[in-house]
């Protein structure tokens, strides 16, 4: 087996935040991998469905020192973006490694010190011991899909949106969309053109009516901030901000699909009932509800409160959370206020720096 190769710092996942991260890494003159799972650039942004274009993710994708390039506005946001990370990799020389998938990150040799002692990071392309670690695998691989009795006896398709193909797979068909956010109201505006649509959410639908500012913004990464802080799961930046319809969805707001029913008690063969007898035949049932933070590889760390969520603290002179509150050398960016393009930059910057400082501190710890 081949010995782990020594490095100061492991970044895992190459999307915006992870490739912010690396940016601030390489000006920092920082010793560094990123190790990606995905084949080529582009994070999940390559995974998204054919019919989301440019035009309904306009400027959320930009990284620090890179403008996105122009583009045609109709073009699939999964064709402009990977071809832009792909660029950005070249233009500033980051080391990435992929495919590369990490099974497993676990202490070697700590002592009792917040920052000191190894990390050793197992991957399917070798081991690397580091000092600090910076991660961003995001949510696109954790899909989250509730149970509902009866669920295994449909006979339709049931598919999250990592799966959709687009809406011409179900033109004519009958299809309800579960979950109240973001996705759920673009998917909805595809699909109410071509398909008789039901939406169902288990909480009403918060509705933005006034213009989305900078202060918003700011004020909604400080809401999910606050989560982390305390140690509970984390929510979406969008859970507070609220839903917004883009020009692209107006048709389908006046041919009603925005008309939210409760959450179905039951799925049956054919279709889901309500707890109080009705029933509404389905051919497709599309679980809009989210993800959970791809962090199963961190497991042997133990950085999770009994509330279920990692806490995050900001150290030093740091404002923006990002250290593991019980291990200071594990960074996170991507989780949290910055699984979204509001956060993602800045976390990136202060996620590199403070994965630096914990090299410093544990060299001079050596040398001490």
């Amino acid at each position: 087996m081949e010995a782990p190769r020594e490095i100061d710092i492991v970044v895992i996942g190459a999307g915006q935040a992870g490739l912010s991260a690396a940016y601030h890494l390489r000006r920092l003159g920082a010793d560094f991998v990123v190790l990606d799972g995905n084949a080529r650039a582009g994070g999940a942004w390559q995974h998204r469905w054919e019919t989301l274009t440019m035009a309904d993710v306009h400027g959320v994708a930009a990284l620090p020192g890179m403008a996105v390039p122009a583009h045609d506005e109709g073009r699939p946001a999964r064709e402009v973006v990977p071809d832009y990370f792909e660029r950005y990799e070249e233009r500033f020389d980051l080391p990435i490694v992929r495919p590369a998938h990490v099974d497993r990150v676990q202490s070697v040799d700590r002592v009792e010190s917040e920052t000191a002692g190894t990390l050793l990071v197992r991957s399917d392309r070798g081991d690397w011991r580091a000092r600090a670690l910076i991660n961003a695998t995001g949510t696109w691989r954790t899909p989250f899909l509730p149970y509902y009795p009866g669920q295994e006896t449909f006979r339709g398709r049931q598919l999250h949106p990592v799966d959709y193909p687009g809406p011409e797979a179900f033109r004519g068909q009958r299809v309800v969309v579960v979950g109240g956010g973001a996705s759920a109201v673009q998917l909805l505006g595809e699909l109410a053109p071509v398909a008789d649509t039901l939406w169902v959410t288990r909480r009403p639908p918060v509705w933005r009516t006034e213009e989305f500012t900078e202060d918003a913004g700011r004020a909604a990464v400080a809401l999910v901030e606050e989560r982390v802080r305390n140690g509970l799961p984390p929510q979406s930046v969008v859970s507070v901000t609220g839903l917004q319809l883009r020009p692209q969805e107006q048709r389908a707001l006046e041919l009603g699909a925005y008309q939210r029913l409760p959450m179905f008690a039951s799925i049956e063969p054919d279709g889901v009932r309500w707890a109080d007898g009705r029933f509404e035949r389905v051919d497709a049932i599309i679980w809009a509800t989210g993800f959970r933070p791809s962090v199963g590889h961190l497991a042997p760390l133990r950085l999770r409160e009994a509330s279920g969520g990692i806490r995050l603290i900001a150290r030093l002179d740091q404002h923006t959370p990002t250290t593991a509150a019980r291990d200071h050398r594990i960074q996170f960016v991507g989780y949290g206020p910055s699984a979204s393009t509001i956060g993602a930059n800045r976390a990136g910057r202060v996620a590199a720096v403070a994965a630096v400082r914990t090299v410093q501190s544990a060299m001079e710890s050596v040398v001490a």
